[in-house]
């Protein structure tokens, strides 16, 4: 057993060096040798706590981004054409379930990431080896420097052996999963501060990893991770759990440099190009384009709370504030490849994420960001929950919680939900009409909607027309309604249904902007 001064002794040695220890020797392209680590140290997680602690206490210094040539100025295609070999994951013939590729540096990918692989108490840092890849068309000299990585992809070994990728760690503190037999779609983000800020965005960045060596019948993989920017270090605790859903539970401890004030947990980013409700701006063929359909939220005093995105033509901001969430995500609720028309990047198998916090989160707000955007490949539906209290100069500051990546998520509003909704130019007025459709087990019980009501609001503007059509044996109803904005440039929508003036319904919230 390695006691606790010789672990933290051999952490400070790091933060001596700069969190980056000395080189290794040059890789050669040509070589083929096996993946190698270098000699362990001990490790715990303690010993990634007191090298955030020490971090903090000193002035923050930027991840190294230079690169040689032909690596300083690659392509998208360039960079997407490096490869790890198939033999260069780590784990790949040990049987543990669980395989890990480094990823290369290049393009937008420059910061250096150093990974550590722990096995029996100990860490030995793994070296760049230019034998660990395939370059592609590059042009690559037969000697390269200590390159380090841009981060690592988790693969996992499906049922009849063969591996699918699971997660991919990489830039700044973004982090993807998928449940089976999804693609990957919305990021995560370990830490957002100052988002779509006037003060200007920072980018905290995982700066070093520890992966635990897994055992196979644990089918979990524990990452420790050592977080850095400007105003912030932290130490992070990863633990995936492949199954349908992949759960990532996710412990953090932040330790201030400076005061935070606009701090973002929980985050998550993704792409709304157009959907039904958004004005046609685009000329596209698909109906629909986006790996976000909408945001749920549980709220600490049990309101089911819906709220469609879209890609706004102005930058807009929502909270929804609240004390304790019970949980929130973004969710994909159409499934259907009919919904999309798109046989190429199939958006009805991206992963929805919930997140439910572990403990008590005490009082924030769920912050909403939509960004105008005029392509697909850009995230600009971005989420978070932002804590009341800021983040205090030289107080630790701790939170938890666990992400189900899924089709489903584990929790499900146990009334009807709102599955579809478009917007249009109501006919013969300045007016906009709105049609929403729920659908739900308690719309085919007639005891239950013998007095069904749509009970809208608008803030500002005026709804009118407001009718429901029920369809017991669909296990649907549509409600339609036009909107009246006042000559104002926007209307805050609520809308639930009722029946007995109790809800059957999740309230479905969306604002019209003109």
């Amino acid at each position: 057993m390695f006691e606790r001064r010789d672990v933290l002794k051999a952490g400070l040695g790091a933060i001596a060096a700069g969190i980056v220890p000395p080189p290794s020797s040059a890789g050669t392209a040509s070589q083929a040798a096996p993946p190698t680590v270098q000699k362990p140290t001990p490790f715990s997680r303690d010993m990634v706590v007191e090298l955030a602690r020490a971090l903090a206490a000193k002035p923050y210094t930027p991840p190294r981004t230079d690169l040689p040539e032909p690596f300083a100025n690659l392509s998208y295609e360039q960079f997407v054409g490096i490869k790890t070999k198939p033999d260069a994951a780590i784990w790949r013939h040990d049987n543990t379930g669980f395989s890990i590729e480094p990823l290369h540096r290049g393009h937008i990918f420059a910061a250096a990431v150093d990974i550590y692989v722990v096995e029996n108490g100990a860490a030995a840092r793994l070296p760049y080896e230019a034998s660990r890849f395939d370059y592609g068309a590059l042009n690559v000299p037969e000697t390269l420097p200590n390159l380090s990585f841009s981060g690592f992809r988790v693969l996992h070994a499906q049922n009849g052996g063969a591996e699918a990728e699971l997660a991919i760690f990489q830039g700044a503190s973004f982090y993807r999963a998928v449940a089976r037999g999804q693609n990957l779609g919305v990021t995560a983000r370990g830490l957002s501060i100052r988002t779509a800020d006037p003060r200007g965005e920072e980018f905290p960045a995982f700066r070093s990893f520890w992966i635990e060596k897994p055992a196979l019948s644990d089918n979990a993989l524990v990452i420790h991770a050592l977080l850095d920017s400007p105003s912030v270090a932290g130490v992070y605790r990863f633990t995936l759990r492949p199954g349908e859903a992949t759960l990532i539970d996710t412990e953090l401890t932040l330790y201030p440099r400076t005061a935070v004030d606009h701090l973002g947990i929980a985050g998550f980013a993704g792409a709304s190009l157009f959907t039904p409700l958004d004005r046609p701006r685009l000329d596209d063929w698909r109906p629909m384009v986006a790996d976000i359909n909408g945001i749920q939220m549980l709220s600490g005093q049990g309101e089911w709370l819906w709220r469609p995105v879209s890609n706004r033509e102005s930058l807009q901001f929502s909270s929804f504030v609240d004390d304790n969430p019970q949980g929130f995500g973004s969710l994909i609720r159409q499934r259907d490849i009919d919904d999309y028309q798109d046989d190429q990047q199939h958006w009805e198998r991206r992963p929805s994420l919930w997140v439910e916090p572990l403990g008590e989160w005490g009082e924030g707000a769920l912050q909403l960001v939509e960004i105008p955007s005029e392509s697909e490949i850009n995230a600009n539906i971005v989420a978070y929950w932002r804590p009341k209290t800021a983040l205090v100069a030289g107080k630790e500051t701790s939170f938890a919680y666990r992400q189900f990546w899924c089709w489903e998520p584990p929790t499900r509003p146990p009334l009807a939900i709102a599955t579809r909704a478009r917007s249009g130019r109501a006919p013969g007025a300045k007016l906009r009409r709105f049609i929403v459709v729920f659908s739900g087990d308690v719309l085919a019980d007639p005891q239950r909607t013998t007095q069904l009501k749509a009970a809208l609001t608008t803030s500002p503007g005026l709804a009118t027309n407001i009718r429901t059509y029920l369809n017991p044996s669909a296990k649907s109803c549509r409600v339609a309604f036009d909107v009246d904005p006042a000559g104002e440039n926007y209307c805050e929508l609520r809308l639930v249904l009722q029946s007995d003036e109790r809800p059957i319904s999740e309230t479905w919230l969306y604002r019209w902007t003109s």
